[in-house]
């Protein structure tokens, strides 16, 4: 899980410390540092996913606003951030004085503009986004804790999450009915809760955990149950599925597991340090079985959760999905380097989403963010 990440970057600064030492990278960070450290030698050989991504990331230069957020349709705090992931999870560091860094480091900023966030801690009120961002968002500055530009950066990040976590906790306490406790839904007082909400808040609450922020472990746990009540096959008295091979759905007690469902609920289990759960068995299984489609209604916002999820469960689940994501993602990209969806209710989103969601799905070769690495 690289829990230590945040500190080695706070002593050290090279986030490249915490890869795997016996799995060169060749992402467009370790090329450039490679060529400026040793010119005139060989560097690492870019494949068509380095090409691709570096494409990408130019374009999502284009997108950046004179205030530092980078979008081209709405929610700009929500987009900025699901920006700065897809670029931290390629090596960027916004400490850096490559342009992506110093693109990086703006849009930072913006993100931790006074006003981007409510007296309460809500980061979803300002740009439309609500729970949605407000998880993406939170998620994104726990991810980035350790890594501002000045100590005072750092300092601000560490306020913003642990004020954020906060709302998320005091969300998940809202009275609900025994079924949609543990989690989330669109505001922080609803009462109810569904999956796809949830597992933002959920990925937000482990990876500040990972930091030392105060999470209770108890509020890991009650959102791991409702994962649990959110599986498709019925689960025996001693709480194992009756069905082998099975996925999740967007609420529980439903019996109609989707793609995305599945792939979100899958990831969040292993992050949970839901390993070695019967659930995430046969959620992987199903999922071989039911693989990524450019037409699926939410291809890139499943896609991103299905690339990093086989990739937790590694082995065959991991190779099959990496192959598959790479031979959709790919031949659709754009002239100018970004994705757009064909499906009317991601299009709608615009492309800073789609080329973000995708960055961050192909991104898995890199093993950059802590929360995804294993």
């Amino acid at each position: 899980m690289g829990q230590g990440l945040t500190a080695v970057v706070l002593l050290s600064g090279l986030l490249t410390t915490a890869l795997p030492a016996q799995e060169p990278v060749t992402t467009p960070a370790v090329n450039a540092a490679a060529a400026a450290d040793s010119p005139g030698t060989s560097v690492f050989r870019k494949d068509e996913v380095d090409i691709a991504v570096e494409r990408a990331l130019a374009w999502l230069l284009t997108k950046q606003r004179d205030d530092g957020a980078i979008l081209d349709k709405q929610h700009d705090t929500t987009m900025t951030a699901l920006a700065i992931m897809a670029m931290a999870s390629v090596g960027t560091q916004p400490g850096n004085s490559t342009p992506e860094a110093q693109a990086m480091a703006r849009a930072l900023e913006f993100v931790l503009r006074e006003e981007r966030i409510d007296d309460k801690g809500y980061f979803g009120n300002k740009d439309g986004s609500r729970m949605y961002g407000h998880g993406i968002i939170t998620l994104m500055l726990t991810e980035m804790l350790g890594m501002g530009t000045t100590s005072e950066q750092d300092r601000l990040i560490h306020d913003r999450c642990q004020k954020a976590i906060d709302l998320i906790l005091s969300s998940q306490k809202e009275k609900k009915p025994i079924q949609a406790r543990g989690g989330w839904r669109y505001t922080p007082n609803a009462a109810d809760s569904d999956l796809s909400a949830s597992v933002w808040q959920l990925m937000a609450l482990r990876s500040a955990s990972n930091d030392g922020l105060d999470v209770p472990a108890s509020a890991i746990a009650d959102a791991v149950e409702y994962l649990k009540r959110s599986y498709a096959s019925p689960l025996d008295q001693n709480g194992l599925p009756t069905r082998k091979a099975s996925g999740f759905c967007y609420e529980p007690n439903q019996n109609n597991p989707t793609f995305t469902m599945t792939a979100a609920g899958l990831l969040a289990m292993q992050v949970c340090g839901e390993y070695e759960s019967p659930l995430v068995a046969g959620a992987a299984d199903w999922l071989l079985a039911h693989p990524p489609q450019w037409k699926e209604r939410f291809c890139f916002y499943g896609t991103y959760y299905y690339a990093q999820s086989m990739y937790q469960r590694g082995g065959e689940h991991s190779d099959t999905a990496r192959k598959l994501v790479q031979e959709m993602l790919l031949p659709k990209q754009g002239a100018d380097g970004s994705w757009i969806a064909d499906n009317g209710e991601e299009k709608g989103h615009g492309a800073v989403y789609s080329t973000a969601m995708s960055i961050l799905s192909l991104s898995v070769k890199y093993h950059y963010l802590p929360i995804y690495q294993k």
